[in-house]
């Protein structure tokens, strides 16, 4: 799981809502000094390795707080933490398991959903997205005739990218946008390619995704995630906030965030997720992303033709090298061999990396703030490979 390519200078400024580090904001943050960190035993036994990855995030790479949780192929799970839960207090604990704000890992459950539909007769993949959402999707070289409901869940239809545009965190971490004022914003641009000529990652293609469920079901995303997924598997600890809704609801750790690469850190905890919608507005607990993950690959969630659509993947422009993406879900070949399935997200304040195997292990990683460095976004993505490959 290694990344030796240079970022694409659209990630230079901003990565927020991001699938992966594929963002790397030069510059550098300062290194806090972890606190005791903490485990959960749950029937798995503590590793040493998870926890010296974790605490070489804090120590080596300038993460304020780093927590994970695995999940073995008989669902014992353990937990493990490092650094501080706040920059402002002494001796402040990681929260064990903390609620994160998960972001982009939002579109596997995004995905998921329409691929409910699909299998409900309500969707089609390769149907155009007018005939969904007619004369929304217009602008330079952009054409929802077009545009296939496939192209928008793998990031083939060339649309543009609204978090290419976004101003500073500051600017933006309290105001309320809706799904039109994302569009408008991708809109003005050009389209990157056209539809099924390339690939690249946009978080415009799960906004659209999402208002086609709202069409199609009658209701919004976040209802139609609630009603199909988290309550049928029990996901406790998993929610979309309600609209206007900044905080996080259980105990967690702070998140901080920037406006330039290696400008001073601030609390980003607080902050209005509607930038994140059907592309990165969920929070959860580690160990919930885990759960859903497991019961996504046993079949609890898809019918077999709909999960192996999901796992049909594509090569990919821009993510770490051997990566694929699928429909909502990338395919990430591991050290130990055989791949992992998931997607991770990035969000000011939080970034997680996730994965499960076909044996149904699975871990989640997350930090408390975006990486800083190439270095830092790959210890994150070394520290999901050592929480899956390490027994």
């Amino acid at each position: 799981m290694s990344q030796h390519r240079a970022p694409r200078s659209r990630f230079r400024r901003r990565s927020a809502i991001a699938v992966s580090a594929l963002a790397v904001l030069g510059g550098a943050v300062a290194v806090w000094l972890p606190s005791a960190s903490a485990d959960q035993t749950a029937g798995a036994r503590p590793n040493a390795k998870v926890q010296r990855s974790l605490d070489d995030l804090v120590r080596g790479n300038g993460f304020p707080a780093a927590l994970a949780s695995v999940r073995d192929e008989k669902g014992h799970t353990r937990d493990y933490t490092a650094g501080t839960g706040d920059r402002e207090k002494k001796r402040s604990r990681v929260p064990v398991d903390g609620q994160v704000r998960i972001a982009s890992t939002t579109k596997l459950y995004t995905a998921t959903v329409v691929l409910q539909l699909v299998g409900e007769g309500k969707v089609g993949l390769d149907t155009p997205v007018e005939d969904y959402l007619p004369g929304l999707v217009r602008g330079d070289g952009i054409d929802g005739r077009n545009i296939t409901v496939r192209q928008l869940l793998q990031h083939t239809s060339g649309l543009p990218n609204y978090t290419e545009t976004m101003p500073k965190l500051s600017e933006w971490q309290h105001t309320f946008v809706d799904d039109h004022d994302l569009l408008d914003m991708a809109f003005k641009e050009k389209a990157s390619f056209p539809p099924g000529k390339g690939w690249e990652y946009s978080n415009t293609n799960y906004t659209l995704a999402g208002l086609i469920v709202q069409k199609v079901t009658g209701r919004p995303i976040g209802e139609e995630i609630t009603d199909r997924i988290i309550e049928p598997l029990h996901l406790r600890h998993t929610y979309w906030p309600s609209e206007g809704e900044q905080t996080i609801r259980e105990r967690h750790a702070r998140g901080y965030g920037f406006d330039m690469p290696g400008g001073p850190l601030f609390d980003a905890t607080e902050l209005d997720p509607s930038w994140g919608g059907a592309a990165g507005q969920l929070i959860a607990r580690p160990s919930d992303v885990n759960r859903f993950l497991t019961a996504l690959m046993d079949g609890r969630l898809l019918e077999p033709a709909q999960l192996e659509e999901m796992r049909t993947t594509v090569e990919t422009k821009g993510l770490h090298d051997g990566w694929r993406y699928g429909l909502g879900i990338v395919e990430m070949p591991l050290s130990c061999g055989g791949v992992a399935w998931g997607h991770g997200g990035d969000f000011d304040g939080y970034e997680n990396r996730n994965g499960v195997m076909d044996q149904g292990r699975s871990a989640t990683v997350a930090v408390t703030a975006l990486p800083s460095t190439l270095e830092a976004a790959e210890a994150v993505n070394k520290a999901l490979d050592t929480a899956l490959c390490t027994r």
